[in-house]
């Protein structure tokens, strides 16, 4: 078998912009990832690198050499070796593709070429209900509720972000310049959704980084008395040090790791000991098995994994292989209140599949879904073939 043809795609659903890569092989048989960078700035820049790399390294090569084609990413390119956010959602959608081939080729899940799944269901937290949405404490709570009643016993809120008027999404604070006001709506607004949705269900608070060490230690504390099941990026996750600082002072698991790349990225953070839960982006952090790294690094400190997924469907089937397999999984991230356009990338997105807060591990082969062509095909923006 051989790669024959790679296309590329940045599709527009209003608020994101995943970037597709779409692998197909002389035998019929057709592969896709995802780069997580739909969300920000930066997804056509992703696009025009997956491009070029797949023009280097894929096409004509046999996809079923995955881990060789990788290390070709990494170690022939030079920037591969400590590159960021761009360079790895390209090559994360890449790998995405060729694990789809591979599992497709051999009639199973791509958990299943990991060592198998270790659970039936995947529990998830919902996001994405206060995008955009919540400016007062009143606003999360009521957003809140609507959440709760479509059966989700865990949600994640950003109660420090402000509203982009642009593209509807949250705008985080410039110069982490958190006044006194933006502080007290944001504890106001953990205190009455946690008093909206009741003392068992888990309520995940992120932060993305917004303020200064001693605001965000400060913060912490101030949630403390409304059980949050973690706290997520309460400073930048390459500072490690201002991790330990937090943690010294904050009695809340601590999450980060979305912007963190490759198994390199994550080694001092572990070995810190700084936090309780792991979340590299197989869309940004490598791919698939550059996770599974991570998660079993992560295994040795004690610490949990919590896979990110903030992207399309592609991406959302791809965090879900994982979820499956890895043994020390916290929960699973989902999309689930995008406009409805947002699920028709592929064909039966995940999505639409989560009942009673957990989704069903999916049997079908590789990462068990399909592009929706008739929706994806306007937004091509890449097409390499062989010379």
């Amino acid at each position: 078998m051989k790669v024959r043809e790679v296309k590329i795609y940045v599709v527009d659903t209003g608020t994101f912009r995943p970037v597709i890569a779409e692998v197909l092989t002389d035998e019929g048989i057709n592969g896709i990832g995802e780069g997580a960078v739909g969300f920000g700035v930066g997804c056509y820049a992703a696009a025009k690198m997956a491009e070029e790399l797949a023009g280097r390294f894929v096409v004509g090569k046999n996809p079923d050499e995955i881990q060789s084609i990788w290390n070709d990413f990494y170690y022939d390119t030079f920037w591969g070796k400590g590159a960021g956010a761009i360079f790895y959602a390209a090559a994360s959608a890449l790998e995405h593709a060729l694990w789809d081939i591979k599992g497709q080729v051999l009639g199973a899940p791509v958990y299943q070429l990991l060592g198998g799944k270790q659970r039936d269901q995947i529990p998830v937290y919902a996001n994405g209900w206060s995008e955009g949405k919540c400016v007062t404490p009143e606003d999360f709570a009521r957003r809140a509720e609507a959440v709760v009643e479509k059966g989700y016993d865990a949600l994640k809120m950003y109660p420090m972000s402000q509203v982009d008027p642009v593209r509807h999404l949250n705008k985080h604070i410039k110069n982490r310049n958190v006044t006194k006001a933006n502080f007290n709506c944001a504890v106001k607004a953990v205190e009455l959704v946690r008093r909206t949705i009741g003392p068992d269900r888990d309520l995940l608070v992120d932060v993305t980084a917004e303020g200064t060490s001693d605001m965000m230690w400060r913060f912490g504390q101030a949630i403390e008395p409304y059980n949050i099941f973690w706290y997520e990026e309460a400073m930048d996750a390459f500072d490690v040090d201002a991790y330990r600082v937090i943690r010294e002072k904050v009695d809340i698991p601590l999450a980060t790791g979305e912007r963190l790349y490759t198994r390199y990225g994550f080694r001092r953070l572990l070995e810190s000991r700084a936090v309780d839960i792991v979340q590299p982006d197989p869309g940004t952090c490598g791919g698939i098995l550059e996770a599974f790294h991570i998660g079993a690094m992560a295994e040795t400190y004690c610490a949990r994994i919590a896979p990110h997924n903030c992207g399309g469907p592609v991406l959302t089937a791809v965090a879900v292989q994982l979820a499956a397999c890895l043994g020390n999984l916290a929960m699973q991230e989902m999309f689930p209140f995008h406009d409805p356009c947002h699920y028709e990338i592929v064909e039966e997105a995940f999505e639409h599949k989560i009942h009673d807060g957990v989704l069903d591990v999916p049997t079908a082969p590789g990462l068990g879904v399909k592009l929706n062509h008739s929706f994806v095909d306007r937004y091509l923006v890449g097409d390499v073939t062989e010379a």
